[in-house]
Protein backbone atom coordinates (compact mmCIF):
# COMPACT_ATOMS: atom_id res chain seq x y z
CA UNK A 1 0.00 0.00 0.00
CA UNK A 2 1.41 3.32 -1.37
CA UNK A 3 0.48 6.23 1.69
CA UNK A 4 -0.99 8.98 1.24
CA UNK A 5 1.91 11.20 1.96
CA UNK A 6 4.94 10.02 0.37
CA UNK A 7 7.10 12.05 2.34
CA UNK A 8 7.68 9.75 4.87
CA UNK A 9 9.61 7.26 2.34
CA UNK A 10 11.81 9.61 0.77
CA UNK A 11 15.62 10.34 1.78
CA UNK A 12 16.00 14.07 1.25
CA UNK A 13 19.32 13.77 -0.06
CA UNK A 14 22.59 15.88 -0.90
CA UNK A 15 25.23 14.09 -2.41
CA UNK A 16 27.19 16.03 -4.87
CA UNK A 17 30.56 17.01 -4.66
CA UNK A 18 30.40 20.33 -4.09
CA UNK A 19 27.74 20.56 -1.32
CA UNK A 20 27.99 23.13 0.97
CA UNK A 21 26.96 24.13 5.25
CA UNK A 22 24.86 26.33 3.93
CA UNK A 23 22.52 24.02 1.14
CA UNK A 24 23.00 21.15 4.14
CA UNK A 25 21.02 23.63 6.64
CA UNK A 26 18.43 24.71 3.60
CA UNK A 27 18.05 20.66 3.06
CA UNK A 28 17.30 19.99 7.08
CA UNK A 29 14.94 22.89 7.04
CA UNK A 30 13.36 21.51 3.83
CA UNK A 31 13.32 17.79 5.64
CA UNK A 32 11.18 18.88 8.83
CA UNK A 33 8.98 21.27 6.82
CA UNK A 34 8.19 18.43 4.34
CA UNK A 35 8.34 15.70 7.19
CA UNK A 36 10.86 13.71 5.15
CA UNK A 37 11.91 9.85 6.07
CA UNK A 38 15.71 11.18 6.44
CA UNK A 39 18.23 13.55 4.80
CA UNK A 40 21.58 11.85 3.17
CA UNK A 41 24.49 13.84 3.40
CA UNK A 42 27.87 13.65 3.15
CA UNK A 43 29.52 12.53 6.64
CA UNK A 44 31.51 15.56 7.35
CA UNK A 45 27.90 17.51 7.71
CA UNK A 46 26.50 14.83 10.16
CA UNK A 47 27.17 16.71 13.55
CA UNK A 48 25.49 20.21 11.53
CA UNK A 49 22.57 17.88 10.14
CA UNK A 50 22.29 16.71 13.87
CA UNK A 51 22.30 19.53 15.59
CA UNK A 52 19.68 20.96 12.69
CA UNK A 53 17.38 17.82 13.02
CA UNK A 54 17.06 17.59 16.67
CA UNK A 55 13.87 16.71 18.40
CA UNK A 56 12.44 16.26 15.30
CA UNK A 57 11.26 13.15 13.04
CA UNK A 58 13.68 13.34 10.38
CA UNK A 59 16.96 10.53 11.13
CA UNK A 60 20.57 11.63 9.84
CA UNK A 61 21.74 9.59 7.17
CA UNK A 62 25.19 9.32 5.33
CA UNK A 63 27.66 7.71 3.23
CA UNK A 64 29.81 4.75 3.93
CA UNK A 65 32.69 3.56 1.28
CA UNK A 66 30.82 6.16 -0.48
CA UNK A 67 30.72 5.87 -3.78
CA UNK A 68 32.89 3.42 -5.15
CA UNK A 69 33.00 0.49 -2.55
CA UNK A 70 36.37 -0.30 -2.62
CA UNK A 71 37.59 0.88 1.00
CA UNK A 72 39.06 -1.61 2.81
CA UNK A 73 36.53 -3.21 5.33
CA UNK A 74 38.58 -1.51 8.37
CA UNK A 75 38.24 1.53 6.88
CA UNK A 76 33.83 1.28 5.71
CA UNK A 77 33.86 0.43 9.84
CA UNK A 78 35.78 3.23 11.01
CA UNK A 79 33.78 5.79 8.78
CA UNK A 80 30.70 3.83 10.60
CA UNK A 81 31.47 4.01 13.87
CA UNK A 82 32.57 8.06 13.40
CA UNK A 83 29.13 8.88 11.89
CA UNK A 84 27.62 7.18 14.49
CA UNK A 85 29.43 9.08 17.37
CA UNK A 86 28.72 12.12 15.29
CA UNK A 87 24.88 11.66 15.21
CA UNK A 88 24.31 9.45 12.36
CA UNK A 89 21.16 7.38 12.87
CA UNK A 90 21.05 5.89 9.36
CA UNK A 91 24.02 4.70 7.21
CA UNK A 92 23.98 3.78 3.39
CA UNK A 93 27.07 1.87 2.61
CA UNK A 94 28.80 0.57 -0.87
CA UNK A 95 29.58 -2.86 -1.70
CA UNK A 96 32.77 -3.86 -2.61
CA UNK A 97 31.64 -4.46 -6.70
CA UNK A 98 35.00 -6.23 -6.93
CA UNK A 99 34.24 -8.77 -4.38
CA UNK A 100 30.57 -9.40 -5.65
CA UNK A 101 31.62 -9.24 -9.60
CA UNK A 102 34.01 -12.58 -8.70
CA UNK A 103 31.56 -14.09 -6.75
CA UNK A 104 32.98 -13.56 -3.13
CA UNK A 105 29.98 -13.13 -1.22
CA UNK A 106 31.52 -14.47 1.70
CA UNK A 107 33.70 -11.56 1.78
CA UNK A 108 30.78 -8.92 1.10
CA UNK A 109 28.41 -10.79 3.57
CA UNK A 110 30.76 -10.33 6.15
CA UNK A 111 32.29 -7.10 5.54
CA UNK A 112 28.34 -6.00 5.21
CA UNK A 113 27.95 -7.72 9.05
CA UNK A 114 31.29 -5.73 9.97
CA UNK A 115 29.49 -2.42 9.45
CA UNK A 116 25.97 -3.31 11.16
CA UNK A 117 27.95 -4.53 13.68
CA UNK A 118 29.61 -0.65 14.25
CA UNK A 119 26.04 0.88 13.40
CA UNK A 120 25.40 -0.40 16.71
CA UNK A 121 21.45 -0.25 15.71
CA UNK A 122 21.45 2.37 13.29
CA UNK A 123 19.88 1.38 10.50
CA UNK A 124 22.35 0.24 7.28
CA UNK A 125 21.46 0.06 3.97
CA UNK A 126 23.21 -2.08 1.55
CA UNK A 127 24.00 -0.66 -2.10
CA UNK A 128 24.71 -3.09 -4.61
CA UNK A 129 24.64 -0.63 -7.67
CA UNK A 130 22.93 -2.97 -9.77
CA UNK A 131 23.60 -1.21 -12.95
CA UNK A 132 27.15 -3.60 -13.00
CA UNK A 133 25.08 -6.79 -11.86
CA UNK A 134 23.68 -9.49 -13.42
CA UNK A 135 20.36 -10.86 -11.97
CA UNK A 136 21.92 -13.93 -10.55
CA UNK A 137 23.90 -11.90 -8.72
CA UNK A 138 21.47 -9.05 -7.29
CA UNK A 139 19.54 -12.03 -5.78
CA UNK A 140 22.48 -13.87 -4.23
CA UNK A 141 23.63 -10.13 -2.77
CA UNK A 142 20.16 -9.53 -1.86
CA UNK A 143 20.21 -12.90 0.30
CA UNK A 144 23.72 -11.55 1.76
CA UNK A 145 22.24 -8.36 3.14
CA UNK A 146 19.76 -10.22 4.47
CA UNK A 147 22.10 -12.91 6.41
CA UNK A 148 23.87 -10.34 7.68
CA UNK A 149 21.29 -8.13 9.25
CA UNK A 150 21.00 -4.94 7.41
CA UNK A 151 17.67 -3.17 7.28
CA UNK A 152 17.83 -2.28 3.56
CA UNK A 153 18.87 -3.24 -0.02
CA UNK A 154 19.31 -0.18 -2.09
CA UNK A 155 19.73 -0.15 -5.95
CA UNK A 156 22.17 2.29 -7.17
CA UNK A 157 24.79 5.15 -5.34
CA UNK A 158 23.26 7.71 -8.11
CA UNK A 159 27.02 7.69 -9.06
CA UNK A 160 27.52 4.71 -11.23
CA UNK A 161 26.31 3.75 -14.70
CA UNK A 162 22.57 3.64 -14.53
CA UNK A 163 20.46 4.27 -11.30
CA UNK A 164 17.08 2.24 -9.87
CA UNK A 165 15.31 0.64 -12.55
CA UNK A 166 11.59 -0.43 -11.79
CA UNK A 167 13.08 -4.13 -12.78
CA UNK A 168 15.84 -4.33 -10.04
CA UNK A 169 13.34 -2.98 -7.46
CA UNK A 170 10.94 -6.36 -8.36
CA UNK A 171 13.70 -8.67 -8.10
CA UNK A 172 15.02 -7.19 -4.89
CA UNK A 173 11.39 -6.96 -3.48
CA UNK A 174 10.90 -10.60 -4.52
CA UNK A 175 13.94 -11.95 -3.25
CA UNK A 176 13.94 -9.96 -0.04
CA UNK A 177 10.56 -11.18 0.31
CA UNK A 178 9.63 -8.57 3.28
CA UNK A 179 12.21 -9.56 5.43
CA UNK A 180 14.09 -6.30 4.82
CA UNK A 181 12.81 -2.76 3.09
CA UNK A 182 14.26 -2.06 -0.50
CA UNK A 183 15.69 1.56 -1.08
CA UNK A 184 15.48 2.98 -4.97
CA UNK A 185 17.88 5.47 -5.53
CA UNK A 186 19.44 7.15 -8.61
CA UNK A 187 17.29 8.91 -11.28
CA UNK A 188 13.91 9.27 -9.45
CA UNK A 189 12.88 12.81 -9.76
CA UNK A 190 9.18 13.10 -10.17
CA UNK A 191 5.94 11.77 -8.31
CA UNK A 192 5.27 9.51 -11.29
CA UNK A 193 8.06 7.55 -11.25
CA UNK A 194 8.11 7.35 -7.63
CA UNK A 195 4.51 6.42 -7.34
CA UNK A 196 5.73 3.41 -9.62
CA UNK A 197 8.68 2.58 -7.65
CA UNK A 198 6.74 2.47 -4.66
CA UNK A 199 4.13 0.27 -6.20
CA UNK A 200 7.07 -1.98 -7.26
CA UNK A 201 8.42 -2.73 -3.77
CA UNK A 202 10.52 -0.02 -2.49
CA UNK A 203 9.94 0.67 0.88
CA UNK A 204 12.34 3.81 0.91
CA UNK A 205 13.14 6.13 -2.23
CA UNK A 206 16.28 8.51 -2.56
CA UNK A 207 16.23 11.55 -4.57
CA UNK A 208 17.80 15.04 -4.42
CA UNK A 209 13.74 16.10 -5.91
CA UNK A 210 11.73 14.97 -2.63
CA UNK A 211 10.14 18.31 -2.50
CA UNK A 212 8.87 18.49 -6.35
CA UNK A 213 7.63 15.08 -5.97
CA UNK A 214 5.80 16.26 -2.98
CA UNK A 215 4.17 19.04 -4.53
CA UNK A 216 3.11 16.80 -7.36
CA UNK A 217 1.35 14.68 -5.21
CA UNK A 218 -0.31 17.08 -3.21
CA UNK A 219 -1.34 18.92 -6.52
CA UNK A 220 -2.52 15.61 -7.94
CA UNK A 221 -4.54 15.22 -4.30
CA UNK A 222 -6.09 18.90 -4.87
CA UNK A 223 -4.11 20.11 -1.53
Amino acid sequence: MIPQNPARLIDHTLLKPDATADQVCRLCEEAVEYGFASVCIPPVFVPLAADLLYGSDVAVGTVVGFPLGYLPTSVKVFETIEAVARGATEIDMVIHLGAALTDRTDDVEDEIRQVVRAAGGAVVKVILECCYLDDSRKQVLAGCVVNAGAAYVKTSTGFGSGGATLADVALLARTVAGRIGVKAAGGIRDWHACREFLATGATRVGTSAGMTIVDQWRREQGL
